[in-house]
């Protein structure tokens, strides 16, 4: 049995904590894509820790964590969030998996990442050049390097092989700058992921499953990002909607059971990229600042805007979600009226769909206003004691959407999650 905890806007929705939270009722918490672009905010007790590529059930040391095929992963990214965990005690050669098939990101990856970001100029969509987009192309261009290979007495030839073809590459750029120091640090942590547990992930998980063994997919990123359905171009490079658990992991569709989405009570973007509920006025900024609108991994300030339906309805739509879990509806204490954006005016028209190409159109979103709650919630713990306009407003969504909000984040802690 496979549970899903995935994203249902463009990322930053803050599922750590909420994989967290869950993280007690699995024996296994699985990523199944993404890289090192992903950032998942937890906290420790009173300590603040933002995770990567490592599986937030990390600090649960009962649970197993699998990094999985469909991810591609830093070494040296790994090391380094290697030793901030270390900190807290977790030995991660105890409980941390790392599947053979998981494709490795190089130096010459995040070169050509940043190379092809700056040769585009005004036109570039944001990307937060940890060279996700060339690793992911390398795997489709079926040129990449595995965890695996880090085993067999080739890899040294073969990484060279692929480094040439790299630099032929960034020639084409004209990109001239030193990451010798990269190399060094990638050869370096090469030998720190060798030390850990390197599996046959597919079959490691497909034992557990048969074992009886309850498992949670992790997804990083958000539905919107996704590299089919999100608002191409400016989108990830993996499948972050459900259907990428099975071909990151190695999982038949029917093991499946839940799939959790999270949401913000509002919406947020990083980067560049369609956003029609944007607000870039003082209530965008009210927002940014009452919320810490600021990326985990990039510390760029985000986009904000109200609550989108339109989206939000796609995403339950692609994922088939069967729950909700909203975020940061403490943010809203500080606003005396909402929006919700309903519907979509294109050209003049109505719709409720997502176009197939957002930027050739200009999209109007037509909003629905709420009454706000405008009080401190932060400090409820049971639903009953939620103002009334936050139920109305939560009634509001899960009446538009294909499945209900079942609970609300009012806070950054773990203890401040309620079940509605």
């Amino acid at each position: 049995m496979v549970d899903v905890i995935l994203g249902l806007q463009w990322g930053d929705e803050g599922k750590g904590k909420i994989v967290d939270y869950f993280a007690s009722q699995y024996d296994i918490i699985a990523r199944f894509q993404g890289g090192p672009n992903a950032g998942h905010t937890l906290y420790v007790g009173d300590k603040k820790i933002v995770l990567h590529q490592i599986p937030s059930g990390v600090f649960h040391e009962q649970t197993v964590n699998l990094i999985g095929n469909g991810v591609v992963l830093d070494p040296v990214t790994l090391l380094k969030e290697a030793e901030k965990v270390a900190a807290f005690g977790i030995d991660l050669k105890k409980n941390l998996f790392i599947s053979e098939r998981t494709h490795l990101i190089l130096p010459t990856h995040r070169a050509l990442d940043k190379a092809a970001e700056l040769a585009k100029g005004e036109s570039k969509i944001g990307s937060t050049l940890k060279g996700i987009g060339p690793a992911y192309m390398d795997k489709t261009g079926r040129n990449g390097l595995r965890v695996g290979d880090l085993l067999h007495k080739s890899f040294t030839q073969q990484y060279i092989k692929l480094r040439l073809k790299h630099q032929t590459l960034l020639d084409n750029f004209n990109f001239n700058e030193d990451i010798s120091v990269w190399e060094e640090e990638f050869f370096d942590a090469i030998e720190f992921l060798k030390s850990l547990n390197i599996v046959n992930g597919e079959y490691f998980l497909n034992n557990k499953i048969g074992e009886g063994k309850k498992v949670l997919a992790e997804g990083a990123q958000g539905s919107m990002l996704d590299i089919d359905f999100g608002t191409f171009p400016f989108v990830t490079s993996s499948n972050t909607i459900s259907a990428g658990v099975c071909n990151g992991l190695g999982v038949a569709p029917q093991k499946i059971r839940e799939v959790i989405g999270v949401s913000k009570a509002y919406c947020t973007r990083v980067g560049g990229g369609p956003f029609p509920t944007e607000l870039e006025d003082e209530t965008g900024e009210k927002l940014r600042k009452v919320g810490n609108e600021f990326g985990a991994t990039t510390g760029r300030p985000r986009r904000c805007g109200w609550m989108d339906l339109v989206a939000l309805h796609y995403a339950c739509m692609l994922n088939g979600c069967t729950q909700i879990v909203m975020t940061k509806a403490d943010v809203l204490d500080a606003f005396e009226e909402l929006q919700v954006c309903t519907s979509y005016q294109i050209d003049g028209k109505p719709t409720n769909e997502i176009p197939f190409q957002m930027t050739h159109s200009k999209i109007e979103p037509v909003y629905q206003s709420f009454k706000g709650w405008n009080t401190d919630s932060s400090f409820i713990k049971d639903p009953a004691d939620l103002p009334a306009e936050m139920k109305a407003y939560v009634a509001f969504l899960n009446q538009s959407l294909p499945c209900d909000v079942t609970y609300i984040s009012n806070g950054p802690g773990r203890d401040q999650l309620i079940k509605i």
